[in-house]
């Protein structure tokens, strides 16, 4: 008929089934970056700024080693061990590498594993002498449990300790750990001013920040020499 145009509705709705697909094709990769830097953040945390004793986490109710382990015994007997929070916020994000299996026999002073970022490490001592009874295998899963959650999922060893009360006594527990680690930090600020003059040389040099303070991480842009100054000096046991 004149005047008459015919409509496929079919066809009108294949167009409109189209443009929807196509929008959801490209919201899908949108959704994906706009997310993208969250997880970046997470993983890659950055330094915070200023590093002071107010930013560092020192739960009540564990025995901290002078070598920035930490070390809690369980109902069973068997002691939980880790790494103190100033250690890793001042390397930074780092990676472990653990060298003991469940059964070895470990003695105190024995290094258990290694921290690495980049080319750089820190060797991590045993504080207590006994036997493995576990190793945390998930940290090769989850390797930002480390730095992410230290006193928590982050723990590196469960050791049956030999003579907990005598590798215990060589620790610091609820005050006299608070105190121990404010007294650790101005070493470590000493030691790092002391580092920087002594390296001047290096042009990435950056440690104390206005007024004195040492940067968060100061750690993560210094030399593999810093890191094995830094090792003797604060990572060993005192002699006896």
């Amino acid at each position: 008929m004149e005047g008459f145009s015919y409509s496929d509705i079919f066809a009108t709705k294949g167009i409109e089934y189209l443009v929807v697909i196509t929008f959801l094709v490209l919201l899908i990769p949108f959704w994906r970056i706009l997310n993208k830097p969250i997880e970046l953040v997470r993983k890659f945390r950055m330094p915070l700024g200023k590093l002071t004793f107010k930013e560092l986490e020192i739960p009540q109710g564990l025995y901290y080693g002078p070598n920035h382990t930490w070390l809690h015994l369980e109902k069973s007997g068997v002691a939980k061990v880790g790494l103190d929070d100033l250690l890793l916020h001042l390397t930074g994000r780092v990676s472990c590498s653990l060298l003991k299996q469940s059964g070895e026999k470990i003695t105190k002073g024995e290094t258990i594993a290694f921290i690495y970022q980049e080319d750089k490490k820190l060797q991590i001592l045993s504080p207590v002498t006994g036997i493995i009874a576990q190793t945390n295998s998930t940290q090769f899963q989850n390797p930002t449990w480390i730095n992410e959650d230290p006193y928590g999922n982050g723990w590196l060893y469960k050791i049956k300790p030999d003579n907990w009360i005598l590798d215990s006594q060589k620790c610091y527990f609820a005050n006299d750990a608070i105190v121990w680690a404010g007294k650790e930090l101005s070493k470590i600020k000493d030691f790092l001013a002391e580092s920087q003059k002594k390296y001047s040389h290096e042009s990435s040099l950056v440690i104390l920040q206005d007024g004195g303070e040492l940067s968060d991480y100061t750690l993560a842009s210094l030399s593999k020499q810093i890191w094995n100054d830094f090792e003797t000096k604060f990572m060993m046991f005192p002699k006896p």
